[in-house]
Formats: structure tokens, C-alpha cells, sequence
């Protein structure tokens, strides 16, 4: 069990810092937003604006993807994604975990994987047609790689996130380490109300 976590640790510090360099894709994508905005105001009758603004609406596009994808293992480590807590809420810390280990074996990782396998075809094809846009003439294979790749690191932080868990039911992970936005609605209110008084009383 030692050895699965630090495997756990490897895969969650590899996701951090995936994460770390997308930070200079959103960057690079809010740039390329407002060159293409500022362009298109000054120069929209231009033939070499016209066809840049395809080529820069679409390096837009491809890299909001990728921060997506990208970003989607980390959010999976910090536990920031969308939860519905309608039954995991009123079960205990263990019950929850259940209920988290069951999710991942037969939902959340049976569809990354079976998402991964057909978007590797995906790729394969565009790279052996060297597919390009029509619109913008980019090659096209690069982008279409994202989606295999974001699947795969999304994979590896689900079977890191499983680790913990059984770590959990053997005694040897806090339950914090991996549920980190554990809040029920009625905790949000009480901590807007006194976040709320707290601004009140200093001014």
C-alpha cells in the first residue's frame, strides 16, 4: 500500500505541474483574444486580416481545449469539480469514500477509458491524412492529440484518487487529503453570513 502512495504522490505532483504550465496557455489564449478583438476593429477589411483572424479564432479555440482538458485531472486532485451531494452528504466520512470508490471503478473510469481508446483513433487518423482546417490551414493532428493525452492524465489522477481512498480504509490517509471541498449548502450560508458581519464590523 506504501508503494501505490507514492505512486499517488507521482501522479498528483505531475498533475500539478501540468497545471502550472497551462497557466501560461490561458495566457497565450486571452493574447491572442484581444489581438484578434483589437485587429478586427482596425483592420477588418483587410484580406491578410481576414484570413489571420481564422488562423487566431481558431489557435483560440484549440487552446481553451487544451487548458480543459489539461486542467480537468487537477481539478479531480483538488476536488473542486461539480458534486452532487443529494446522497454522499448524509452518509459518513467511510460511507462517502464507498460511495467515491464505487464511482470510480464502474463510472469515472470505465468512460475515461473507453473515451481514451476511441480518441486515439481519432489522432492516429488525422496524423496519417495530415488533416488540416479548412478555414485556417492549421494542422490539424496536434490539437486532436489533446484529447487522448487530457484523458490519459485524467486517468492516472483517477486511479491516484482510488489509491487514497483505500489508503482512507486502511488508516493511512486523512480523509482531508482528498476531499477538500467538503461543504454542505447550510456550511456555505453560515460562512457567507460571517464573512458578511466580519466586513461590517470593520468598516
Amino acid at each position: 500500500m506504501k508503494g501505490l502512495l507514492r505512486l499517488s504522490k507521482s501522479i498528483d505532483n505531475l498533475n500539478e505541474r501540468v497545471a502550472k504550465f497551462m497557466l501560461w496557455g490561458v495566457l497565450i489564449a486571452v493574447l491572442i483574444c484581444s489581438i484578434n478583438a483589437i485587429s478586427r476593429k482596425l483592420f477588418s477589411s483587410s484580406a491578410f486580416f481576414q484570413h489571420n483572424s481564422s488562423v487566431m479564432f481558431e489557435l483560440q479555440f484549440f487552446l481553451f481545449s487544451c487548458i480543459f482538458l489539461f486542467g480537468a485531472a487537477y481539478t479531480l486532485r483538488h476536488d473542486a469539480h461539480v458534486r452532487i451531494d443529494v446522497l454522499s452528504s448524509r452518509y459518513s466520512e467511510r460511507g462517502q469514500v464507498k460511495l467515491d470508490i464505487f464511482g470510480f471503478i464502474f463510472f469515472m473510469l470505465p468512460i475515461c477509458c473507453l473515451i481514451f481508446y476511441y480518441s486515439l483513433s481519432f489522432f492516429t487518423q488525422s496524423f496519417h491524412n495530415s488533416e488540416h482546417s479548412g478555414d485556417s490551414g492549421l494542422l490539424l493532428w496536434p490539437f486532436k492529440l489533446l484529447m487522448p493525452v487530457g484523458y490519459f492524465l485524467l486517468i492516472l489522477q483517477g486511479l491516484s484518487e482510488l489509491i487514497k481512498r483505500f489508503g482512507y480504509m486502511k488508516g493511512l490517509v486523512p480523509f482531508s487529503e482528498f476531499r477538500k471541498a467538503n461543504h454542505t449548502p447550510e456550511d456555505e450560508v453560515r460562512e457567507y453570513l460571517e464573512a458578511t458581519q466580519q466586513t461590517r464590523q470593520s468598516q
